[in-house]
């Protein structure tokens, strides 16, 4: 094994994540978050998730510290990038540069959405454009 293989796995080991087995955590309006590759898990680059939407959820306008980038998994969504609207669809993927204020909401009342988000940075943030909270992505992943 090469060295530089071996200090991958010293500081993530392989993993296999199952996202059906792992706590979801609730994101507030029917979304619920489903943590699967973060810095408690050892990861030192990026972020990953889910985030499940009921029929009709939608989570509030907001800006990272980072880019992310998001696939729709299962559903339809209308995401809103910097004022303007999207209509996406399975596998549609977007991306955000940091400071851009986006949102992502259930295109169906009565169809779930899943999307996976990634994001550039284990440090990244979210600040809520209408209240200017801002809060660390992983911190949200300690709530019921």
């Amino acid at each position: 094994m090469s060295t530089e293989s071996a200090h991958c796995c010293d500081t993530f080991p392989p993993s296999v994540l199952r996202p059906a087995t792992l706590d979801a955590f609730s994101r507030g309006g029917g979304a619920r978050t489903i943590p699967l590759v973060t810095k408690a898990r050892g990861a030192e680059v990026f972020l990953s998730g889910q985030t499940l939407f009921d029929g009709g959820a939608g989570i509030p306008l907001h800006t990272h510290n980072c880019p992310e980038s998001v696939v729709i998994l299962e559903g339809n969504a209308i995401v809103e990038i910097d004022g303007q609207e999207y209509e996406l669809t399975t596998f549609d993927t977007t991306y955000v540069d940091a400071g851009v204020p986006h949102r992502f909401r259930n295109a169906s009342d009565t169809t779930p959405m899943r999307i996976l988000w990634t994001y550039a940075s284990v440090e990244a943030t979210r600040t809520i454009v209408e209240t200017g909270v801002t809060t660390r992505v992983d911190a949200e992943h300690h709530k019921h």
